[in-house]
């Protein structure tokens, strides 16, 4: 039952003074049976009022604005988290079952807001490739992972070669990018093969192993599984989702989840630095336990000389000066 700590800043830099600023934030982790918040904490240049409601996807999303002049827009967002174990997942449901199944979803909600595709210039190459993974004697969970498996394997990831505005189209003929670009990927075979696949905002936390996405926010899919509900699946890092994973937004695309987006009259130049720092307060508090035990705090002590010139001198400088002295000896 991990416990993590998240800083997320979000830095604007304006070349010259902007007014009304208007933003909406997706910075709100989802809380079920698998995600317990503990506390967060938003603070924003100028301490505007944010303003929540819950959009279609079910998503908290927050809004607010900065009428004054101003050349920076900072948002940071502390978050303490506790995610738990997912549930094992049981695929012993017979595949012809799962398959009758999922078409009997087709066009029922909310599965058919998960089932729009994007059509790309390369179609007769998609489904050729769809046709070589696909295997419909096998459950659709084998072949989530069997996509999934095809992306991390034929897709480079490659960091500046792509936007939040890149198609879908583009990316696969980069096959290359980063995290977001592998979910819309997956998303578009999934959802050709018609298995109802959602977009996931949120984090990737540091564990044992080295993973791709720290240090930013992440993104990864989840896929409709008969006798499941909705399994995570990460294809930038070849994984079913795990506690190591904080789910921020849902929808169909980046879109639906932005976590940070907005409009202001000004300058159309300026610069973005997004930085994610992610700590495991568990580990922390550890560390800091195993520190004080091999190096306990000590106890500096003074008795002034002559007590009597005390009203004379500063004995609170003198008292700093003589524990330095001690600190300086250790």
């Amino acid at each position: 039952m991990p416990n993590y700590h998240v800083k997320h800043i979000t830095h604007y830099l304006y070349s010259s003074p902007v007014i009304d600023t208007t933003n909406q934030i997706m910075l709100y982790p989802i809380i079920d049976d698998y995600q317990q918040l503990n506390n967060q904490n938003l603070v924003i240049t100028g301490n505007p009022l944010i303003e929540t409601f819950t959009d279609y996807f079910f998503n908290k999303v927050g809004m607010f604005s900065l009428v004054e002049p101003h050349s920076e827009l900072i948002i940071k967002s502390y978050l303490e988290i506790t995610t738990l174990p997912l549930p094992p997942i049981n695929d012993d449901e017979p595949s012809e079952l799962q398959w009758a199944q999922l078409d009997a979803l087709c066009n029922q909600f909310p599965y058919i807001d998960f089932l729009q595709t994007e059509s790309i210039d390369d179609n007769d190459e998609l489904q050729k490739i769809i046709n070589q993974i696909s295997d419909k004697s096998k459950t659709p969970f084998e072949n989530v992972k069997a996509f999934s498996e095809y992306i991390y394997q034929n897709f480079e990831y490659k960091k500046g070669v792509t936007s939040v505005e890149t198609k879908v189209n583009e990316i696969w003929k980069l096959k290359a990018g980063v995290c977001q670009d592998f979910a819309h990927i997956l998303l578009l075979m999934l959802r050709k093969m018609r298995i109802p696949a959602k977009y996931v905002s949120g984090y990737i936390c540091p564990g044992d192993e080295e993973v791709r996405g720290e240090g930013a926010t992440h993104a990864w899919i989840e896929a409709y599984i008969p006798s499941n509900g909705w399994i995570g699946f990460d294809p930038t890092n070849n994984c079913i989702v795990n506690d190591q994973h904080i789910r921020l937004a849902v929808g169909r695309n980046f879109s639906d989840c932005t976590p940070v987006k907005g409009t202001y009259k000004g300058c159309s130049e300026h610069r973005l630095q997004v930085s994610v720092v992610i700590e495991n307060a568990d580990n922390i508090k550890r560390i800091k336990k195993e520190q004080e035990q091999l190096n306990p705090p000590q106890m500096f002590s003074y008795i002034s000389d002559n007590p009597l010139q005390s009203n004379n001198t500063n004995s609170y400088r003198t008292y700093i000066e003589q524990l330095q002295m001690q600190q300086q000896q250790q």
